[in-house]
């Protein structure tokens, strides 16, 4: 079929219509979508990584607490005491027409006074008439225990003394009193007045231990007269000198 003159210019016409069309959709997409936003290659798309969920931030650890050493408060020593049975490792004391000799009594009632005191938590220990441990000796107390003779059958009682010349006499006075309150009440003796010998009060020992021991002598009763209380009665005998030790001690 042959082409006529209007035939070319519908077709020029058309191509020239398509050119626009195609100009106009580049320019649309060179601006975006419809929506206002750039538009995205399916290849950008696709190579597009999500982002990342941020990491928490670490906790702070505590900083470190300086230790804190406790100071440690020495625990005081219990108390010390010395006990003197008497002639015991010497010779026999007084000497009853009988055969009682006093050693045995002082010996018997001192080992029961060390115990006693000793239970109750004291560091106290026995000690012999005559020995070199008494040179300089230091305690917190310090008592020789004695017995009276025979020599008078209805002599009853007992008796505290301490060295005449004290170094410490109100702290000896009350050492002695102590003594006499206690062992009255555990034995029920009254004191016997008026009859502390010079040899008690110049004992030896008072004057080989140290001058700020608190010392005292102490004669328990009579060998004759108050012997059952010395002999049957050993146990209360030794009560009221570790109480009247304990009163010193303990400031009663």
């Amino acid at each position: 079929m042959e082409d006529t003159p209007g035939t070319k210019q519908r077709t020029v016409g058309l191509l020239a219509l398509a050119f626009l069309l195609g100009v106009v959709y580049v320019a649309w997409l060179a601006a975006g979508a419809p929506d206002g936003s750039a538009a995205t290659s399916p290849e950008e798309t696709a190579t597009t990584r999500p982002s990342r969920t941020p990491r928490p931030t670490r906790t702070p650890r505590p900083t470190a607490t300086e230790e804190i050493i406790p100071t440690l408060t020495p625990t005081p020593q219990p108390a010390k005491v010395g006990v003197v049975a008497g002639h015991w490792k010497s010779d026999s004391g007084a000497v009853c027409p009988d055969g009682l000799e006093e050693v045995t009594i002082n010996l018997d009632v001192a080992s029961r006074v060390v115990a006693i005191l000793q239970y109750e938590g004291y560091r106290a220990e026995l000690l012999p008439e005559f020995s070199e441990k008494l040179e300089g000796y230091q305690a917190d107390a310090f008592v020789s225990i004695h017995a009276d003779s025979c020599s008078i059958a209805e002599a009853s009682g007992f008796k505290v003394a301490r060295v005449a010349s004290s170094a410490i006499p109100e702290e000896e006075d009350r050492l002695v009193a102590c003594l006499t309150r206690e062992y009255a009440k555990a034995t029920g003796l009254s004191v016997h007045k008026n009859s502390i010998t010079f040899d008690m009060t110049i004992y030896h020992a008072f004057n080989e231990i140290d001058p700020e021991t608190p010392g005292a002598i102490i004669e328990l009763g009579f060998l004759a007269a108050d012997r059952d209380l010395l002999t049957d009665k050993a146990y209360e005998v030794a009560q009221g000198v570790a109480r009247g030790i304990a009163c010193f001690l303990e400031q009663d």
